[in-house]
């Protein structure tokens, strides 16, 4: 449960993230099937939306390339089982070439203690004496805020539909700095999304 809580709010909490450092695992045969029209997309992580997040950043830049893809979280709900069976019924179901699948590979979170940095204000006054002023100066100083530090690793396979094999892998790994008194956004899922499917297209396995 604390696994699950720290992996949201780092990726919801976001402040600043840099772009994911991509590794190919397995590179594509010459003797598989691609390139690939029709994929279904799966993301496996506890959170029901956050899979929807991801799944739903890759259906939209696949798409953006004229691959026909689809987002299994829009065809069940958080009751539906998360087995094999649900997804080969999909594939069935869209004529599905290749199945995508992310899934959390590692994940390790630092804390630190940082001093907030002090906000001052100046009141300058005239006095009765030449070319003298009074300044009053206030000082204030919040408390210690906590600072987050996040490396995520994703682990993305892509499969034939026909041969059930996995054709091609990567990792792509992502780091992550939050502080308590920032709000952020979710762009941490966009730029891996950006950087699966540029890799996708890369090395062959989208068809044009």
């Amino acid at each position: 449960m604390f696994r699950k809580f720290v992996l949201l709010t780092a990726i919801a909490l976001l402040s600043a993230c840099a772009g994911p450092q991509v590794t190919r695992v397995q590179v594509l045969s010459d003797t598989s099937d691609a390139p690939y029209q029709n994929v279904l997309v799966i993301s496996l992580f506890q959170s029901f939306d956050m899979r929807r997040y991801l799944e739903d950043a890759i259906v939209k830049e696949l798409t953006a390339r004229g691959v026909s893809a689809v987002a299994s979280t829009s065809m069940m709900n958080t009751k539906t089982p998360v087995t094999r069976q649900t997804f080969l019924a999909m594939v069935e179901e869209l004529g599905s070439d290749a199945v995508l699948v992310s899934q959390l590979a590692s994940y390790d979170s630092k804390v630190q203690k940082k001093d907030a940095r002090p906000e001052a204000t100046h009141i300058v006054r005239p006095t009765y004496y030449y070319n003298v002023w009074s300044v009053e100066l206030t000082e204030f100083v919040e408390p210690q805020f906590l600072k987050f530090e996040h490396s995520i690793a994703l682990a993305t396979q892509l499969f034939s539909a026909q041969t059930r094999d996995s054709v091609w892998a990567i990792e792509s790994k992502s780091k992550i700095v939050q502080n308590r008194e920032t709000r952020g956004d979710v762009s941490v899922i966009t730029d891996e999304a950006k950087a699966i499917v540029r890799y996708l297209s890369a090395d062959g396995l989208l068809a044009r």
